[in-house]
């Protein structure tokens, strides 16, 4: 049982976890909200900024002199919050099965959201990350992790963190080396000024040719039309008719189940997953 009203509804209808797992003591109840079944904010509104906000997550995104950009609603709403809901889900169906025994799952979008940031507060007790937002390693503030505006308009994704895949970089872009240390933060600013001059003097596609096959990690930056019809898009069927095509993909489920599976009707669907015996 899956449900994502606000705390108390499902006990109001009825249909609450003490009086369904009465009646089956192995269900699993999964429970998804923005602030969680208890806390101060729990019956309060909300949506995906909300919680990323509380989480501490939301002030480490976006360029360090503007506000903090809203990374669309991945964050909470979906990594924090549904993928950690099956997480959750799926453990305690196994300990159903093994214990007969069923659980109430508590995903709160806050909470997860906050454990997705959990890399970025290990590093800041650490003293490795700063609350200035563009100015550390994964932020956008090393020259060599970023985007980069390119002569038509489009961007590329750099993120050439190794030392060999940096010097790839170097390469491509004809720079020296020894006039660009990787990891002398105080010329950062300078260093990303240089490369976004550079990358300024070739287009999105002709950057992506140049680096193709390269160590440098520099990919285009697709639109949400563009990306169905990338090579690598078509030849994983990573879409299915301009959709994504489900994810991730298991050993040994038949090809119309797992590439296909967006052109079924459920009954279909659920027969080409079916297993013999």
């Amino acid at each position: 049982m899956i449900e994502g009203f606000r705390p108390g509804v499902m006990e109001r209808l009825g249909y609450g976890p003490e009086a369904l797992q009465a009646a089956n003591p192995r269900l699993v109840f999964g429970r998804v909200t923005g602030w969680g079944q208890q806390g101060p904010l729990a019956d309060q509104v909300g949506h995906d900024l909300n919680y990323i906000g509380l989480s501490g997550v939301l002030h480490a995104m976006g360029p360090g002199d503007r506000p903090p950009a809203p990374p669309l609603n991945l964050v909470g709403d979906y990594g924090g919050g549904a993928m950690l809901l099956v997480v959750g889900v799926l453990a305690a169906l196994v300990e159903a099965r093994a214990t007969g025994r069923g659980r109430v799952v508590d995903a709160a979008m806050t909470d997860g959201s906050a454990l997705l940031g959990g890399l970025f507060h290990a590093l800041r007790a650490q003293g490795l990350w700063s609350d200035r937002r563009g100015v550390n390693l994964l932020d956008g503030g090393a020259p060599f992790y970023r985007c980069y505006a390119c002569r038509d308009g489009g961007f590329v994704a750099v993120g050439a963190l190794e030392p060999r895949f940096y010097a790839a970089l170097l390469a491509g872009l004809a720079i020296d080396p020894a006039e660009a240390p990787q990891h002398d933060v105080a010329a950062w600013p300078a260093l990303a000024a240089r490369f976004e001059a550079a990358f300024l003097t070739r287009d999105r596609d002709a950057w992506a040719s140049l680096f193709s096959g390269t160590e440098a990690c520099v990919t285009p930056v697709l639109s949400l039309a563009e990306a169905p019809d990338h090579p690598h898009n078509r030849a994983r069927r990573t879409f299915q008719d301009g959709l994504p095509a489900p994810a991730p993909r298991f050993d040994g489920v038949p090809p119309a189940a797992q590439a296909a599976g967006a052109d079924l009707s459920l009954p279909q669907a659920l027969a080409a997953w079916s297993v013999p015996g």
